[in-house]
């Protein structure tokens, strides 16, 4: 346990799923893209999703979809920090709330493990404006987590 935080270590690092996510699934996650790893531990992560114009919709707010794969990426992280590498664990379910128009700055995400089981992962995701205070979308997620013989990785 990190007495400054109070978090738990993952089983892997922030680096470590950067270094599975770049070998395992490269056409998401490489250098360039717009989805930074700042932190990740047991039950949880933190997401910097840098702002990219391409993100915008008309009315110059960022789109739901951005703001959707950054949920997705944020659950997943948590899952592979929290139980090692298993590239095959899956969505089954998100459900998002839109709460405020997001400013055009980075977009940060904290990603929290509800329960983790064997074979289910149940997390929600807040998103924030880097610098705001407060949330512009609310999430919750389910992962399936193959069983051992299929995990993969």
């Amino acid at each position: 346990m990190d007495a400054s935080t109070g978090r738990r270590p993952g089983v892997l690092t922030a680096a470590q799923v950067s270094e599975l996510l770049a070998r395992e699934f490269s056409q998401v996650f490489h250098t360039k893209s717009d989805n930074v790893i700042e932190d990740a531990w047991h039950g949880g992560c933190r997401i910097r999703r840098k702002f990219n114009e391409k993100s915008l919709r008309p009315g110059g707010t960022i789109s739901g979809p951005t703001m959707m794969g950054l949920t997705d990426f944020a659950m997943y992280v948590a899952v592979l920090a929290s139980i090692g590498p298993v590239p095959l664990a899956v969505t089954t379910n998100l459900n998002i709330n839109f709460l405020r128009k997001p400013t055009q700055r980075d977009l940060i995400a904290e990603a929290r493990l509800l329960k983790l089981g064997k074979r289910l992962a149940v997390g929600e995701v807040e998103i924030y404006c880097d610098g705001a205070d407060e949330m512009v979308a609310h999430a919750t997620s389910t992962y399936s987590i193959p069983p051992p013989e299929q995990r993969g990785g």
